[in-house]
């Protein structure tokens, strides 16, 4: 979803791709609106080889595209975008598409490389695919990077939840540090133009170079409001839009980091009936409240005694298992490794894959630079008084959200009230996806989404937790996609104001025994490649 929400893997994917051929205390600015701003139109970018080989196996080609730093003076500095491309292989050309997998701060060279070949009937190989490094990102220069070694990414952390003052002070002053780095990291002043209406202009430039009449867009997660932001801009540039795990806008960010605490709660606890149901697999019991007693029991224990050498604490082990309440498709996995940890102690399975520490923090950089400057953050008053009360029914996340954001208390750059989102100028039909318990973008985003472009039609994965999980192979899902990329037609909308059609949620995998970690790369063009690579963008936005 935007955004938010662990501290796990790296954003690897995001960096060497290609080879060129607010502060609380600030005082907010004015609202964002879709005024226009000089017009500029980029350079025609070089295109080379990438990279990637990833990218290289799929024939893409990459390159810079050349942008202001500050549209409203088109002449003055320049900054790069990293972008690649895929081009049609199907003579039966509809155009260009691009795609943005959220965070903010997720990298999205790659995915023309991954999305054509998932979207059914052949239908993706009829679009010219776009990838693109946001500003900030990745291979994009300059790629913003604050402090690799972030304390608050490392291993065995002090408790999230603040009980004792030692703990409270520690939390406080790390991440206060961290927006003090970014504040001497910010050479280039990119912070004060890393606002979602920032890379929908870029997003502009780049339909501009490929010379498309309008711009085809397939978002998730925090891509589907700046798939948003794009579209009140930009009106009549729309062309077939997809949003997967839609934003509220209205409630971007900090709200909507109260929404995910609750729901994520709600999803670990449907996480844990699951591994109850399977209790012939997993033997930690049949009851999923049980487990769930059980867990935060542990947690007690692992704050007194980390497992895995020390450096699995009660922190790490809630950050890996929120990757359960956002995908079903490690539930397998990771449950064996949540056994075997309740079972002898031995958590190393768990810091496999799930759970990066300290490196890279591109992403986690660029998250905060979007995020902390789109819309006015409250004071740590306010801050605390939401934790605590929200902590009180909804432990699981709350605390460990809560300080991950922190650094947006003391960030360097003025934030601004939040960029007023329209539907009413969008002729375009555009498709909304999502899951009922989605707690990165709550469902209840989505309805008031479809409320707001009345062009929208809205499907449920009725019951499920996955964010973003459309191309999961759901054909109820995944064919109206397709039939929808290449006709532009969707059904009628329905007069109510739920979902237009409801269709089964990505699938659960079968209870196993292997413990192995997403370190493990899945196959190449497969939706579980899909997963991860979303995985690693959540991972720069939690």
């Amino acid at each position: 979803m935007k955004r938010a929400l662990t501290i796990v893997a790296s954003v690897a994917t995001a960096t060497a791709l290609l080879v060129p051929g607010g502060s609380s205390n600030a005082a907010p600015q004015a609202p964002q609106v879709a005024a226009k701003a000089p017009s500029y139109t980029p350079p025609a970018p070089v295109w080379g080889a990438c990279t990637s080989q990833r990218l290289t196996k799929a024939g893409a080609q990459c390159a810079m595209l050349e942008v202001p730093l500050d549209y409203d003076k088109p002449k003055g500095k320049k900054i790069q975008i990293a972008i690649s491309r895929v081009l049609h292989t199907n003579p039966d050309y509809k155009g260009v598409i691009t795609a943005n997998p959220g965070g903010p701060g997720g990298s999205g060279l790659v995915y023309p490389a991954v999305l054509p070949g998932l979207i059914p009937n052949g239908v993706g190989a009829k679009y010219d695919w776009y990838g693109f490094d946001p500003r900030g990102v990745g291979s994009s220069t300059p790629s913003l990077s604050c402090n690799p070694n972030y304390k608050g990414q490392d291993y065995d952390r002090p408790n999230y939840v603040p009980t004792k003052k030692k703990n409270l002070k520690w939390w406080q002053r790390v991440t206060k540090r961290y927006a003090k780095a970014c504040s001497k990291a910010d050479a280039k002043r990119l912070l004060k133009h890393m606002h979602t209406t920032d890379v929908a202009q870029d997003l502009e430039s780049l339909r501009k170079a490929a010379g498309a009449p309008k711009l085809n867009y397939y978002g998730f997660s925090y891509g589907t409001y700046l798939g948003q932001v794009y579209a009140t801009m930009y009106p009549k540039k729309v062309g077939r839009f997809v949003w997967d795990g839609v934003l509220n806008a209205d409630r971007a960010f900090y709200e909507s980091n109260v929404d995910q605490n609750i729901q994520f709660d709600k999803n670990i606890r449907i996480y844990f009936k699951w591994l109850a149901q399977n209790d012939a697999v997993y033997g930690l019991g049949t009851s999923g409240k049980k487990i769930r007693k059980g867990y935060y029991k542990l947690l007690k224990k692992l704050d007194k005694h980390p497992a895995a050498d020390g450096k699995l604490g009660p922190d790490e082990l809630g950050d890996v298992l929120l990757n359960a309440g956002y995908y079903v498709n490690d539930w397998a996995e990771l449950g064996a490794a949540y056994a075997k940890l309740v079972k002898t102690g031995d958590g190393a399975d768990l810091l496999d894959g799930w759970y990066g520490g300290p490196g890279d923090d591109n992403g986690f950089a660029v998250y905060n630079a979007v995020q902390c400057t789109d819309a006015v953050w409250p004071n740590w008053k306010k801050t605390e008084a939401d934790a605590w009360r929200v902590h009180k029914k909804h432990p699981f996340l709350t605390w460990g959200n809560t300080w991950y954001n922190a650094p947006c208390l003391n960030w360097p750059a003025p934030s601004r009230k939040a960029f007023e989102v329209s539907g009413k100028k969008v002729k375009s039909p555009i498709l909304m996806i999502g899951e009922t318990n989605d707690a990165a973008t709550v469902f209840s985003g989505a309805l008031a989404t479809r409320q707001k472009f009345k062009t929208s039609f809205l499907i449920e994965g009725k019951g499920g937790t996955t964010h973003s999980g459309s191309l999961s192979g759901v054909a109820c899902t995944d064919d109206l996609i397709a039939s929808y990329l290449d006709t532009g037609v969707l059904p009628k909308r329905k007069k109510h104001k739920g979902s237009d059609l409801k269709c089964a949620p990505a699938p659960v995998p079968a209870a196993s025994v292997s413990a192995r970690g997403t370190a493990q790369r899945p196959a190449v063009g497969s939706t579980d490649e899909l997963r991860k690579l979303l995985m690693e963008a959540q991972a720069s936005g939690r």
